[in-house]
C-alpha cells in the first residue's frame, strides 16, 4: 500500500468515526476531582434522558478543553464563571451570565444552569502554623517572605491565580515551581511547603487540617459552577438538554463536598461518586481501590490495552513508511538532508501536551486522531536518522562494485544498499517502538485512552495504586516490545549479510 493509499484510508475513517459520533452528546473535563465528577453527572444525566452521552474525561486545563469545546470535538463540560469571565474572555469583576452569553455568543458558545455552588479559588496554610505565625488572611504572609509556595501549574499561569495575587497583595514571595493540585496537599501535609493553592470545595480541606486565608482585598471572583456548551446543543439533544437545565441549583457546596470525598477519601471511582448525586442511599460496590494486582486486572484493562496498542503501531507504522523514505532521500542528497534531519529533530523539542494543543485546535478533534499524529511525529527522528546512517554507513566499494556487475540504480538499492541497511534502521524503529510506548500514555490527557487513562485518575486523586496500576502495564509492554524487536534483529541481520552478498 503506497503512501497516498494509507493516507487517505486514515483520512476515510477518520471521517467516518466523527459521522458515526453526530448522535452522540460529547461531554469533557479537566484534570481534577471535581470536574471529573461533573462531567460523570452530566453523562450519566443525559443517558437516564436516553440520550447516549460519552465522557472524554481530565483533558486537560482550561486552555485544552476549551479548545475542544470551541473545536466542537466536545459539546460540553463544566466549568466556573470566574475561570470563564478571568481567563477566557478577560472580563473584569463578577459579570452576570446574560453578560458571558453575550461575549461567548460571537464564538458559538454559551453557559447556563449554574449548579449551585461556588468553587473559588483560595490560599491556605496549616491551621497550626498559620495561628503560630499570627497569619489570618493573605495580606499577612506579605510579612512572612520565608513561607514555601506549592501551587499548581494552572494557578501559577493564569491572571486570576497567582500573579494577579502577588501583584494585588505585594507579596514578596517567588514564583514556585509548579506542583500538581493532588500532590501538593501531600507535601503540605508533610511540612515541604507552607502555602498552597485550594478550591474551596476540596475534600481534603479538612483532611489535613489547613486554614483557608481570608482574601481580605476581595482579589477572587466567583467561580459559580456552570455547564458552557455548543450553541447547537438544545436543538441536537433536546431531551439531554432539558435533563440538564433540571440541574440547576441541585448542588450545593457541602453536597459537592461530599461527593469530592467519595472519590478522594473513600476510593471511589468517579462514575460512582457521580451516582451518589442521584441517589445518596445507593450502595456502592467499592469499599476502596483495593490492592495493585486487582487494579491493574480491573475493569477496562482489556480496553485499555487494545486502546494503547492502536495508539503505539498505527503511528509507528505510518513513521516507518513516512520515515524510511526521508531517511533515504536524506542520505542521498547530502544538502536537503541537513534540513530533514533538523526539521525531525526539532519536533521532538516540542512539549507533548503543547503539541496536543496545538493538534486540537487544527485539526478540531480530540482522541485518537491527534493523538496519532503526533506520536507519529515524535516516532519519526529516530527512523529517519537510522536509515540516514545505515545507508551513508556503506562502504563505496560495495556500491562501486554493484554498479560494475551492471546493476540498475533500483536493484542497487534494493539488492545491496537497503538489506545491509536494514539492522540499523530496525533500531531505529524499535527506538521509536518503545519511546512511543511511553509518550502514548500522555494522550490520555486528550481522551485518547490507553494505559495513561489511569495515570491521570490517579494524579487527580494523588493515588499511588492507581497510577502504578497505568505505569506499570505500560513498562511491561515496553519490556515486550523491545524483546520482540531484539527477536526479529537476530533474524534481519544474518539475511541482510546473506541478502547483500
Amino acid at each position: 500500500m503506497n503512501l497516498r493509499v494509507l493516507l487517505i484510508a486514515l483520512l476515510c475513517a477518520a471521517a467516518g468515526a466523527a459521522q458515526a459520533q453526530d448522535d452522540v452528546l460529547k461531554i469533557g473535563s479537566k484534570r481534577f476531582t471535581e470536574s471529573y465528577i461533573l462531567g460523570e453527572i452530566i453523562r450519566q444525566t443525559a443517558m437516564r434522558a436516553g440520550t447516549r452521552a460519552e465522557h472524554r474525561q481530565g483533558l486537560g486545563g482550561t486552555g485544552i478543553v476549551f479548545a475542544a469545546l470551541e473545536a466542537g470535538a466536545i459539546d460540553v463540560y463544566p466549568e466556573y464563571t470566574g475561570t470563564i469571565a478571568r481567563e477566557i474572555l478577560d472580563l473584569p469583576g463578577n459579570p452576570t451570565l446574560e453578560e458571558l452569553n453575550r461575549a461567548l455568543a460571537p464564538r458559538g458558545l454559551a453557559v447556563a444552569a449554574p449548579l449551585g455552588f461556588n468553587n473559588t479559588y483560595a490560599l491556605a496554610m496549616r491551621d497550626g502554623q498559620a495561628e503560630a505565625l499570627g497569619v489570618r488572611s493573605i495580606s499577612d504572609l506579605a510579612t512572612h517572605p520565608e513561607l514555601r509556595l506549592g501551587f499548581g501549574p494552572e494557578f501559577i499561569a493564569r491572571p486570576d491565580g497567582w500573579p494577579g495575587v502577588k501583584k494585588a497583595y505585594r507579596l514578596p514571595q517567588r514564583t514556585p515551581p509548579a506542583l500538581d493540585h493532588g500532590l501538593a496537599y501531600e507535601a503540605i501535609g508533610a511540612g515541604r511547603i507552607d502555602v498552597m493553592d485550594i478550591y474551596s470545595t476540596d475534600a481534603k480541606i479538612e483532611r489535613f487540617d489547613l486554614r483557608t486565608l481570608d482574601d481580605d482585598r476581595g482579589f477572587f471572583p466567583k467561580y459559580d459552577a456552570v455547564l458552557i456548551y455548543r450553541s447547537g446543543v438544545p436543538q441536537r439533544f433536546p431531551d439531554a438538554w432539558q435533563a440538564l437545565l433540571a440541574l440547576q441549583g441541585k448542588i450545593d457546596a457541602s453536597r459537592m463536598i461530599r461527593l469530592n470525598a467519595a472519590a478522594e477519601l473513600e476510593g471511589r471511582t468517579f462514575a460512582e461518586a457521580a451516582r451518589q448525586f442521584f441517589d445518596d442511599t445507593t450502595r456502592l460496590t467499592s469499599a476502596g481501590r483495593g490492592t495493585l494486582w486487582s487494579a491493574i486486572w480491573g475493569p477496562g484493562f482489556v480496553r485499555l490495552t487494545r486502546e494503547h496498542l492502536v495508539l503505539v503501531f498505527a503511528s509507528l507504522a505510518v513513521a516507518i513508511v513516512i520515515g524510511v523514505p526521508l531517511g533515504f532521500v536524506a542520505a542521498k542528497f547530502p544538502a536537503t538532508g541537513q534540513g530533514i534531519l533538523a526539521v525531525v529533530g526539532l519536533i521532538q523539542t516540542i512539549p507533548a501536551l503543547a503539541l496536543f494543543a496545538f493538534l486540537i485546535a487544527l485539526m478540531e478533534a480530540i482522541g485518537i486522531l491527534p493523538a496519532l499524529i503526533a506520536l507519529f511525529l515524535y516516532a519519526l527522528l529516530p527512523i529517519v536518522r537510522n536509515t540516514h546512517a545505515g545507508i551513508t554507513g556503506i562502504r563505496a566499494s560495495l556500491r562501486q562494485a554493484a554498479m560494475a556487475l551492471g546493476l540498475s540504480a533500483r536493484d542497487r538499492i534494493m539488492l545491496i544498499e537497503l538489506p545491509l541497511a536494514a539492522p540499523t534502521i530496525l533500531a531505529g524503529v524499535k527506538t521509536s517502538a518503545i519511546i512511543n510506548v511511553g509518550t502514548a500514555t500522555i494522550a490520555a490527557f486528550i481522551g485518547a485512552g490507553g494505559y495513561g487513562e489511569r495515570i491521570v485518575q490517579g494524579l487527580a486523586l494523588n493515588d499511588t495504586t492507581l497510577m502504578l496500576a497505568g505505569a506499570l502495564p505500560a513498562a511491561a509492554l515496553a519490556i515486550l516490545v523491545q524483546f520482540g524487536f531484539d527477536g526479529l534483529e537476530r533474524v534481519v541481520s544474518p539475511l541482510s549479510r546473506a541478502g547483500a552478498g
